[in-house]
């Protein structure tokens, strides 16, 4: 009996140390899972004069409004990454992504362009192909998950003060022939879109939904998109439920 002694004393050892291995990689698994909780959620806004809030504070703009909604909704989101300027067509805008050094995935993206390439006299179908490209962009910097990457419509600048003697109605036209593109390549692509078109023309008839310099949005204005973008927005981060 005294002889096997050792032989039990070795096996206890070894049951022990397989079962402190097992400890030991079950609490490093854990500490992974939360690293990756704790890890923020990356946001990319890409766009123009609309996306970066010209005429207005960087607090009312409206890619930094929906982070904060994102936050007060649960969710960590890193301070969003916005590659927009004022004056952008989508031409600019696929250079400026092309000089842009930060790589993906993004846990969301958002996309707002075209109204320069309006205002311009741009053709549509270049309007079309340019898109494609930025659209196929944003979702590669998602991961290659479409249904992360949010589309906004074209607001219609014809109702601000600058359009004032303009021909309101063409404007309003060419937009929604612009529109028109955006949202069946977007949903054709599987990503998401919200219209907020009908609510920038609301600024027809209520001047404080306009900026100072009389063209841009307000930061009221700005709240009013994020109203409607929010939803889709959670939807896309895995909470609530998605929309048309």
């Amino acid at each position: 009996m005294v002889r096997n002694i050792p032989q039990r004393l070795c096996l206890l050892c070894a049951i022990l140390c397989s079962i402190g291995c097992v400890l030991v990689g079950c609490v490093r698994l854990l500490d992974m899972q939360q690293s990756r909780e704790m890890k923020p959620m990356r946001y990319l806004a890409l766009g123009d004069s609309y996306t970066i809030g010209e005429s207005v504070t960087s607090t009312e703009c409206w890619p930094v409004q929906l982070a904060a909604q994102l936050h007060a909704h649960g969710l960590a989101l890193a301070d969003p990454l916005i590659i927009a300027r004022t004056g952008w067509t989508t031409d600019e805008l696929l250079a400026g992504i092309e000089r842009q050094t930060s790589q993906g995935p993004f846990d969301l993206v958002s996309l707002l362009i075209g109204v320069n390439n309006q205002y311009r006299g741009r053709s549509s179908e270049e309007y079309r192909t340019q898109f494609q490209q930025l659209l196929h962009t944003a979702i590669t910097l998602a991961g290659g998950h479409p249904d992360h990457v949010i589309v906004l419509s074209i607001p219609d600048w014809g109702v601000t003060p600058f359009a004032a003697g303009r021909q309101r109605a063409t404007i309003a036209a060419a937009i929604d022939h612009f529109n028109a593109t955006n949202r069946a390549e977007t949903l054709q692509a599987g990503a998401r879109y919200v219209d907020i078109t009908p609510v920038s023309r609301q600024a027809l008839h209520d001047v404080t939904l306009i900026a100072p310099d009389g063209l841009h949005p307000s930061g009221k204005m700005y709240t009013k998109w994020v109203e409607l973008v929010l939803p889709i927005a959670l939807a896309a981060l895995g909470k609530g439920t998605t929309q048309d």
